[in-house]
């Protein structure tokens, strides 16, 4: 592993300082991922608050463990997209409906405004938006239970 050409630090204020080669710091830095559904560990970019990339990363397997950690805990606070596990049941096959739904952060109810708000990512990914904004990931379509995938077999 060669050591990145820059520092990446958290100040008192919670915010990420990033110190490049020349010396030059940047205040409240943000990580963007390229990939965030397909390799949401491969390719991160470094971004100013002006919106210029100041490095990219390949990889976390490049980055010392305490940066990799800094930028790991910056994208979990700002991302937010349960994985749903499991389908409960649905108010409706006609939309709108509320879907009872398992998330790997927990139970929900979400409100489809109409099948057009389920995108089909790949074979076995969709990512599907509630009323409210909120995307849910289904990973492996073809991993999940008997009963989701045909509730899931009706509206796609």
């Amino acid at each position: 592993m060669t050591p990145p050409d820059f520092t990446l630090v958290r100040n008192p204020f919670g915010r990420l300082v990033f110190t490049g080669a020349d010396g030059e710091i940047h205040e409240s830095v943000v990580p963007v991922r390229a990939f965030p559904i397909g390799e949401p560990e491969r390719g991160i970019a470094l971004v100013s608050t002006e919106g210029h990339e100041l490095a990219w990363i390949d990889g976390f397997e490049q980055l010392p463990v305490a940066v990799a950690d800094l930028i790991r805990e910056e994208l979990a606070s700002r991302e937010f997209v349960p994985e749903i596990r499991h389908i409960r049941s649905v108010s409706s096959f006609a939309c709108p409906s509320t879907w009872d739904v398992e998330t790997d952060r927990g139970d929900a109810l979400l409100v489809l405004k109409g099948e057009e708000d389920i995108r089909r990512l790949d074979r076995e990914k969709l990512l599907i938006a509630d009323t409210h904004g909120i995307q849910y990931l289904v990973r492996n379509l073809a991993s999940m239970d008997r009963v989701s995938r045909k509730i899931l077999d009706r509206f796609l």
